[in-house]
């Protein structure tokens, strides 16, 4: 089996924006959770730094991924998203080094 498609964003919201922010991307884990091919999605704020936001995401496949992306509420947020944000989303695409072994349920 191939390896997940894996990747980790960061948002930088504008300052007065944050809190919208925050709840919109909150808004989006439960739908994206029950995605066919979603394999994790995970939101963080930055301890560091609040108000700036990270999302881990595994995908089943490139094309798992390109369907959730093309669904209506995620369209509208990549058309919409520099009303929110100071710059642009980082997003990197990672390649897993270390996977867990599958284990044998009884």
């Amino acid at each position: 089996m191939p390896h997940p498609l894996t990747l980790v964003g960061l948002a930088r919201p504008k300052p007065e924006r944050a809190a919208e922010l925050k709840e919109l991307l909150l808004s989006f884990v439960a739908p994206t959770r029950a995605e066919e091919g979603c394999l994790e999605y995970h939101f963080h704020e930055d301890r560091a730094e609040p108000g700036v936001f990270v999302f881990y995401e595994a995908w089943r496949s490139q094309a798992d991924l390109d369907a959730h992306l093309a669904l209506p509420h995620m369209r509208a947020f990549w058309e919409r998203r520099m009303e929110y944000l100071a710059s642009d989303l980082e997003i990197r695409f990672l390649e897993m080094h270390s996977p867990y072994p599958r284990t044998i349920e009884a």
